[in-house]
């Protein structure tokens, strides 16, 4: 399935709102719906969310921090799926758009994950795993550092 992928607006909140609230995501960081409403908002009067389409509907979104790791590397801070359209290759192409813009202008792109199947999912795209920190964001949950730097043609 192919998607178009742009830059996400509020007509597109509940939308997202359903993706992060299907994750695991919900279950580790967000106790209720206005906990991820804030933070998709957020993301939108920041305008680094974009949203993947296809044939109109919202299969996706993507939340970025420009400066987000270490205050130099874009961090991927939001990632979610909607439930019905996973394991359909719609990730795969959200993660290309977001490295090929990102890539342009940084050699590197971080994100945290404790989620296994998301951790399969980075590492099979180029991620590894480059850290650990317990108890980051919630008490008996570790998170695993990944990241991913630019190919460099030879």
């Amino acid at each position: 399935m192919v998607v178009q992928i742009i830059k996400g607006n509020i007509k597109y909140l509940e939308d997202c709102k359903e993706a992060l609230l299907e994750s695991e995501l919900e279950r580790h960081y967000f106790s209720n719906t206005e906990d991820a409403k804030r933070v998709i908002i957020e993301g939108f009067e920041r305008g680094n969310i974009y949203i993947a389409l296809h044939s109109g509907e919202c299969m996706g979104f993507m939340y970025y921090m420009p400066n987000g790791a270490f205050h130099n590397f874009p961090y991927l801070h939001l990632f979610a799926v909607k439930a019905a359209y996973r394991s359909n290759g719609i990730g795969r192409q959200m993660l290309d758009f977001l490295e090929k813009m990102l890539f342009e202008n940084n050699d590197k792109l971080f994100l945290v994950s404790s989620d296994p199947n998301a951790i399969r999912f980075y590492k099979k795209n180029g991620y590894r795993q480059v850290g650990e920190i317990p108890n980051l964001y919630r008490n008996g949950i570790v998170e695993y550092i990944f990241m991913k730097e630019k190919e460099v043609a030879i």
